[in-house]
């Protein structure tokens, strides 16, 4: 739904195309309604896919197996990000430490998508699908976020379906993170991904006029 306060633009707007961002809990289906807005038009930009590029440069590999050994490492060289999110989780020093090398490759790259796609007329937002938004204070960089939501029970039977963690793995994902209430009420938009996909679509269609209406100025164009 549009809430009803009016929102708070960063003004941040790029090439004169807005920066969405979507934000959620785990499980609510934040990669699906950024795909609605890709369908839209929005070009779309996944911190998962950065990322998962990120593993595959040379010189992450080689960090990361000079801190952490060989067991970092899938039989066949690749990064084993199972083993990653292992240490991760159960250090926080070590979290930091991984941010610190991966967030500026991510950035480079998610700057320059936007650059190779700002000349495109056809694209009228670019849409951040990014898991820690907030946490990253990358929702300080967007003209408007949007925050998918879905009650808990939903969203665990998503998780369990898709990942195979149960309740508590659940549970212990989010409380590393801003409390789910707090990322709620820092949105300007929120979308509830609990029906069928052509509900979910008219929001988020709703949304996407009200966002380039207010940042750009422009009618809607989808």
């Amino acid at each position: 739904m549009v809430r009803n306060t009016p929102p708070l633009y960063t003004l941040s707007v790029h090439a004169g195309k807005p920066i969405v961002g979507v934000a959620g809990g785990v499980g609510s289906g934040k990669s699906f309604v950024a795909r609605l807005f890709g369908e839209l038009g929005c070009r779309v930009i996944s911190s998962d896919e950065l990322v998962r590029d990120a593993y595959r440069d040379g010189r992450v590999v080689a960090t990361l197996k000079k801190w952490w050994g060989g067991d970092v490492l899938t039989p066949g060289g690749e990064v084993n990000k199972r083993v990653v999110a292992q240490r991760i989780f159960a250090d926080p020093a070590e979290r930091q430490r991984l941010e610190r090398l991966l967030h500026p490759m991510v950035s480079d790259a998610r700057e320059r998508v936007m650059a190779a796609a700002a000349p495109d007329p056809a694209v009228p937002a670019f849409v951040w699908d990014t898991p820690l938004l907030f946490e990253t204070g990358l929702n300080a960089r967007c003209d408007a976020v949007v925050f998918v939501d879905a009650p808990q029970p939903l969203r665990l039977a998503r998780v369990q379906a898709s990942r195979g963690w149960d309740a508590g793995e659940l549970a212990r994902r989010e409380n590393s993170q801003m409390p789910l209430d707090t990322k709620r009420n820092l949105s300007q938009y929120v979308v509830e991904n609990t029906a069928d996909a052509d509900v979910v679509r008219g929001q988020v269609r709703a949304v996407l006029s009200r966002i380039l209406e207010r940042t750009v100025g422009k009618p809607d164009p989808v």
